[in-house]
């Protein structure tokens, strides 16, 4: 895969999934994310929501289509996944007691006013995910968001909240279905967006952009030793051209594959989203500690032999 290009699945036609996640489940992968696979509404930079497309593979770089595991209800002109509305960023996390997928979305009208979360689990990585419901998390507005499955279990939104000026971490209950009412608000005042998260040696890390709408910007990152602590923006990891503008894109998501940890990038197209390409990089540290994503022209999938350090 030419990384910054559209790229293709098994049949040729171009991966949907904008916005999203890799997990792994049974030594599958399962790329959800968000399908822009239409014509822009007109006069505005969003289309309506077809759904949350799945695509699986079992080496990251063959990518077969599932469907949709979660659809647009274009039967009630009142549910928050009518297709007049917004479905973004959407993340899947496995509960391994209950034995459910469970996704969380950014769910909008078309005007961004409303700015909440939405909730469906399956019991199958490729759907149908049932829609549960609409929210907003702790009672707070709730824009780009993700979610984060930490080592002992426990699992948090991570969403973006007072018109993206702050950051909250909430800690989920323990179906994933739900917050449980502990929060913190951290990055307060500083503008972050686009959260993407992960824990490398016993360091928990935070990957976010600015807010400049569709147009690229720095990606900083941020570390804590307590997820519920007070983060600490550290620099922007990105290394070579185009760093000022996290390659001409924007993070989505850190996932892990044998002990290695990648960032998947938008790239997005705010005229025609349908045609937005992705990257997926690798990330590194150096011997002070330093976070290092650098370019790399192709993605090559788990062939890949790059290392942590």
């Amino acid at each position: 895969m030419r990384n910054g290009s559209v790229w293709k699945d098994m049949d040729g036609n171009y991966i949907q999934a904008h916005g999203g996640c890799i997990i792994k489940y049974n030594d599958m992968y399962y790329w959800y994310g968000e399908h822009k696979g239409q014509d822009n509404c007109p006069g505005y930079n969003r289309v309506d929501i077809i759904g949350v497309s799945c695509y699986s593979s079992l080496d990251l770089l063959s990518w077969k289509y599932e469907g949709l595991a979660l659809e647009a209800d274009k039967d009630k002109e009142d549910s928050m996944l009518h297709p007049s509305g917004v479905l973004e960023r959407p993340k899947v996390i496995y509960n391994d007691k209950t034995k459910q997928f469970v996704m969380w979305m950014h769910l909008d009208n078309a005007d961004y006013t409303y700015a909440g979360v939405g909730v469906a689990v399956s019991e199958h990585p490729v759907g149908p995910f049932r829609f549960l419901y609409a929210k907003h998390p702790n009672r707070q507005d709730s824009r780009d968001m993700t979610l984060f499955k930490d080592e002992n279990g426990k699992a948090y939104l991570i969403h973006s909240k007072d018109w993206n000026k702050t950051l909250n971490i909430a800690e989920l209950t323990d179906d994933y279905t739900d917050v449980c009412g502990v929060y913190v608000s951290v990055m307060q005042e500083q503008e972050r967006e686009a959260p993407a998260m992960f824990k490398y040696n016993g360091m928990y890390y935070m990957i976010t952009s600015g807010c400049t709408g569709w147009e690229p910007n720095a990606a900083l990152y941020a570390q804590c030793l307590n997820v519920m602590g007070q983060w600490k923006l550290i620099d922007n990891p990105c290394r070579g051209d185009n760093k000022h503008n996290t390659f001409n894109g924007q993070g989505s998501y850190v996932f892990e594959t044998n002990g290695r940890f990648y960032l998947m990038i938008d790239h997005w197209e705010p005229d025609n989203l349908q045609l937005s390409a992705y990257s997926i990089l690798p990330i590194k540290f150096d011997k002070y500690g330093n976070m290092i994503i650098k370019w790399t022209d192709d993605w090559e999938g788990i062939k890949n032999n790059d290392k942590i350090h």
